[in-house]
């Protein structure tokens, strides 16, 4: 299991985690990251239409996914920073 003990689950929530670094090819890529949390009652429904939304208008991508025993899931959604440059 993934840190969870049995019974507690809450409502659907979100949270940010901190960003990391991770090196592809030599340079590194920084990415925020977004935990979303579901719970064995709530409907898949309504979780998919969640990442949606968060994939579509927040630009997110689902990085990973975990699917607890007693039912409850939880996805990690990533999204790269973009650094900003002046050009004054």
């Amino acid at each position: 299991m993934c840190g969870r003990k049995e019974g507690e689950w809450r409502a659907m929530r979100e949270q940010f985690a901190t960003g990391s670094v991770s090196r592809k090819r030599g340079y590194a890529r920084q990415y925020e990251y977004l935990v979303l949390t579901v719970g064995p009652t709530e409907s898949m429904p309504a979780a998919r239409q969640r990442l949606t939304e968060h994939a579509e208008y927040g630009k997110w991508e689902l990085e990973r996914s975990c699917l607890y025993v007693g039912g409850g899931r939880q996805f990690w959604l990533r999204r790269r920073i973009m650094r900003v440059e002046r050009t004054a």
